[in-house]
């Protein structure tokens, strides 16, 4: 298997001049051979500070230029990169950053103060180094330097802490084979070529936007838009300007998608050149998956991904008419079964705990042999945490996770089913169903509700509405209205966060 370096030489060696990065906000386009050249500056910088290959790198910085290149060239030069959340709380980066032992962080100056009390208060030796997150030479350093000395494929090469909803945040710890091998099968289920190219405003601080629209395209010889952020009404003047052939979205952008304005006459017709969307990172609702289709003409995929097997799992097939609505699709590159508590595999229909097994799945959890143990199960099967089914004809469906199912007078509810419920009704943006303490039943339902902007909606009407669609015992008991949901990076609802708003 190759590494992330041998990937970037053999396009800058084949197709130099061809373009890899479109930063929107400079302006810039960036060819696979200055890319290189870039990379290559980073690690001599690394180096004349004396940082040596092996160590972990972190950057705090919007999508663009700078991300990217730290991203990429560290792992070039045999650095583990650890990219920090922009959405982190304090507590999260304290630990991280003393966890994880980083030597440096290119921090966006905006964060470069509040990571150096952070750091000191974690006790942490890291240096954080102020970046423009739009110029190339805030990290690539001014003099040419010698080329590193190349990694081996089983070295790590990025270490990924989850987002710490169920406790404390765990490092996943991925290798170069584990990274090209992720990209290759993106492709490969995408059918990228070099001539595509990928609209992607998830964040580089993301499993999502790290391996599905970063090296995916690079494993292609594609290229890539990155804007900063995510951006509405932005969103179709990029398509009219940059022509992707792809877009890749997760659930919360398709919502505000539908929600924002239509593309413009010109965006219009260059919908008409984007071959598919593709979603992950949280389920997408039907209703809207549907919608989006009609209203854009773009055909999505859903699909489904984990940080700790370099974000793949399952993907619905292409072409898309192969596809099932609310379901994340059939195996990608992977193993995948249903079993049992008690560890038994289930057959078609018959829910349980999903495993995987396959090259991309994470070398274990950093420093923490425990957790590790707990996850990688016997035969090298990746326990997900996830609840779901597989049908006659291989697709898997996700019906909750382990932690989050509700159980209401000794029966399981996963709150996905509830969630699709309410947002069938005309007035609902957004839901997340959970469970909270009940004398009675021992948890009850409570539904936390975001309304589309201007829509009029009253507890009894929802009431209403979803005793027809669940039935009386899975009708949540009351129901809270929200601004927002709390969501972490890759736009999936915490839904653990909301267990105290909704008591």
């Amino acid at each position: 298997m190759q590494t992330i370096r041998e990937v970037v030489d053999g396009w800058a060696e084949a197709q130099p001049d061809a373009p890899f990065l479109f930063a929107p906000e400079p302006g810039v386009t960036i060819g696979y051979a200055r890319f290189r050249a870039d990379a290559r500056a980073l690690c001599g910088e690394l180096a004349a500070q004396g940082v040596a290959p092996g160590a972990v790198v972190s950057y705090m910085l919007p999508n663009g230029i700078g991300a990217a290149t730290v991203f990429l060239g560290a792992m070039y030069g045999g650095y583990v990169v650890s990219p920090v959340s922009l959405l982190a709380q304090d507590s999260q980066i304290e630990y991280t950053l003393a966890h994880s032992g980083t030597q440096v962080v290119f921090a966006a100056p905006e964060h470069a103060d509040r990571l150096r009390l952070l750091a000191a208060g974690a006790g942490s030796a890291a240096v954080i180094r102020p970046t423009d997150p739009d110029d190339p030479a805030a990290v690539r350093g001014q003099s040419a330097p010698p080329d590193p000395a190349p990694p081996a494929a089983d070295s790590p090469a990025l270490l990924m802490y989850t987002s710490g909803t169920t406790g404390v945040p765990k490092g996943v710890v991925l290798t170069h084979a584990n990274l090209v091998y992720a990209g290759r099968a993106v492709a490969a289920s995408l059918a990228l070529t070099t001539a595509d190219r990928v609209l992607s405003s998830l964040p580089l601080y993301h499993i999502n936007g790290q391996c599905v629209a970063t090296i995916g395209p690079l494993v292609s010889g594609g290229s890539i838009v990155m804007p900063h952020r995510f951006s509405a009404s932005q969103w179709w003047g990029l398509v009219e300007r940059y022509r992707p052939t792809w877009i890749n979205v997760v659930p919360t952008i398709i919502a505000y998608l539908l929600h924002g304005p239509d593309p413009t006459p010109g965006g219009a017709d260059a919908c008409r050149g984007i071959r598919f969307g593709r979603s992950a990172s949280a389920p997408l609702p039907p209703e809207q998956h549907r919608e989006f289709e009609a209203r854009f003409g773009i055909s999505v995929l859903e699909a489904m991904g984990l940080t700790e097997c370099a974000s793949i799992a399952f993907s619905n097939p292409l072409p898309a008419a192969a596809r099932k609505y609310g379901s994340p699709g059939l195996p990608l590159a992977l193993e995948a079964r249903v079993v049992a508590a008690d560890g038994r595999v289930l057959g078609d229909g018959i829910a349980g705990e999903i495993e995987l097994r396959g090259d991309s799945v994470m070398q274990g959890y950093f420093k923490d042999p425990e957790a590790t143990a707990r996850t990688l199960r016997p035969g090298g099967w990746l326990a997900t945490g996830d609840l779901g089914l597989r049908d006659a004809d291989g697709f898997y469906f996700i019906t909750g996770r382990l932690k989050e199912l509700i159980i209401k007078g000794g029966e399981n509810i996963a709150p996905r089913e509830i969630d699709e419920a309410l947002l069938k009704h005309p007035a609902v943006l957004e839901a997340a169903a959970v469970g909270v303490p009940d004398a009675d039943y021992g948890q009850e339902i409570v539904a936390c509700v975001v309304l589309k902007p201007g829509a009029a909606c009253t507890a009894e009407d929802l009431a209403a509405h979803c005793l027809a669609e669940l039935g009386r015992y899975k009708t949540p008991k009351a129901y809270r209205f929200l601004a927002e949901l709390p969501k972490g990076p890759s736009g999936k609802v915490q839904r653990l966060k909301l267990v105290a708003a909704a008591s």
